[in-house]
């Protein structure tokens, strides 16, 4: 696997969202955002995440999602409890993951970093396959682009922001991701 010229990893699925734009020029990409999701909420496999990431949620289908109504999210991947990959927006895209946020006095994360989403959410552990693939796409885009560094989605948006959550083994990845 590798990142291709376009900001698409190949060897994985690639799902096209709409919900991304430009990046600032002259932007270069410094932070990965570690993030978790579950739609519904605690529940895992579904086609819903993918389905929320390119605007054909049916809103209708699950009481939870009516708050999801008109939200135009996406992620660059999302690493799925079997440990594949799925990509949504090109790394040299704009994805929006990360709302409102500041990392080390710099705002709008989305301008200068990748988001990674994990299938799962602050109440459960994830998977050993979720760590070896996530790991590998860190080391894979460590080498296509100059990352300084890793946090979680809870660190540039505190207070508002929980995930990936107290389950995650930051430890744990970061040692694989070396």
């Amino acid at each position: 696997m590798r990142v291709d010229a376009n900001g698409w990893l190949r060897g994985v699925e690639r799902l096209p969202s709409p919900n991304h734009d430009v990046r600032p020029a002259g932007t270069s990409i410094t932070l990965l955002v570690i993030h978790n999701i579950s739609l519904p909420p605690d529940e895992f496999g579904g086609p819903a995440i993918c389905e929320f990431f390119t605007n054909a949620l049916d809103c209708s289908a699950h009481p939870y999602y009516e708050r999801l109504k008109g939200l135009e999210v996406s992620s660059h991947f999302l690493v799925r409890r079997d440990g594949r990959i799925v990509q949504f927006v090109s790394c040299n895209r704009r994805a929006w993951h990360a709302g409102v946020s500041e990392w080390q006095g710099r705002a709008r994360c989305n301008d200068f970093s990748i988001g990674i989403e994990l299938e799962g959410s602050d109440f459960v552990p994830f998977e050993s396959a979720q760590y070896q693939a996530l790991a590998k796409l860190t080391r894979l885009l460590r080498r296509a682009y100059p990352i300084r560094d890793i946090t979680g989605h809870s660190n540039i948006a505190p207070g508002r922001k929980t995930d990936p959550g107290p389950f995650f083994d930051w430890d744990r990845y970061l040692s694989q991701a070396r």
